[in-house]
């Protein structure tokens, strides 16, 4: 059955993105595009998805780092993680 009739997605192609990791409307609009143009959609993906079935929530809820697997992949230490996250180093100031 489809989901999105804009863009031709059906129920099957929206769980599989879901088994792969995506986990929310906004993560499934990017892999497939559905729910990015009329939206009438959205609702419907939403209740695909259900609660508790994204991978990342249950490494969270366990406490977990749901994005180690992704640093690791792009060669970022923790440590580089948390200076991307609390943003640019302070500049000397000119004298």
């Amino acid at each position: 059955m489809y989901v999105c009739s804009c863009f031709g997605v059906t129920e099957q192609q929206v769980r599989a993105h879901a088994a792969t990791g995506a986990c929310t409307p906004r993560q499934i609009a990017s892999a497939c595009k559905a729910g990015t143009d009329c939206g009438n959609c959205v609702r419907r993906i939403q209740a695909l998805l259900g609660r508790g079935a994204c991978p990342r929530r249950e490494l969270i809820e366990n406490g977990a780092d749901p994005l180690a697997s992704e640093r690791a992949a792009s060669g970022l230490s923790p440590a580089d993680a948390e200076e991307d996250a609390a943003g640019p180093a302070a500049l000397p100031e000119a004298a």
